[in-house]
């Protein structure tokens, strides 16, 4: 059974700083590129940034600099490093992973930036 576990999600004030998690069980997790995606209300779901196999990163222009993503394959996990959190940054972040025609998708956690 493939699973996908967002956590670390939650409110934060501006300038503030999460590391959300993404743990992976049922499927081989060393082999798919893992991604970030972000929707706020109203609004399409995003890319945010997403690391291949082999460790090559690629982020939004709108996150490039603040949030870093990065994976252990030891652990069947992803993260998103987020600092300097803007209000904008406000949105449910949902963990994906992709390999060919393979996707999958986390249930999605909420990251609220307010103060």
């Amino acid at each position: 059974q493939v699973q996908l576990v967002e956590s670390g999600g939650g409110l934060v004030q501006p300038g503030g700083s999460l590391r959300l998690s993404c743990a992976a069980s049922g499927f081989a997790f060393s082999r798919y590129v893992m991604s970030w995606y972000r929707q706020a209300p109203g609004k399409e779901r995003e890319l945010v940034a997403s690391i291949s196999v082999g460790g090559s990163t690629n982020d939004a222009a709108s996150v490039k600099g603040r949030f870093t993503i990065s994976r252990d394959d030891a652990k069947n996990t992803v993260y998103l490093q987020m600092n300097s959190l803007k209000p904008e940054d406000t949105a449910v972040y949902y963990c994906n992973a992709e390999l060919l025609w393979y996707e999958y998708w986390g249930q999605g956690i909420q990251v609220i930036v307010s103060s």
